[in-house]
């Protein structure tokens, strides 16, 4: 395998855990060459909340079965 197309196939092959191990690997390897991994996402309480709100509506939606 020479082209990311090649491997992209070939990952979408494995089982789910021969995946994780494939992107734990990754990690580790970029890591290793010092890659910058970005910093992690944050969310306002007030964000969050409003997600939560929207989801309870949207399955009491679905409940009643429209």
């Amino acid at each position: 395998m020479s082209t990311l197309a090649e491997i992209e196939e070939a990952a979408a092959k494995l089982s789910p855990e021969q995946k994780r191990e494939l992107l734990l690997f990754l990690a580790a390897r970029l890591r290793t060459d010092g890659a910058k991994i970005p910093p992690p996402l944050k969310y306002s309480r007030e964000e969050m909340d409003s997600w939560i709100t929207r989801d309870e509506a949207d399955m009491e939606e679905f409940r009643r079965g429209a």
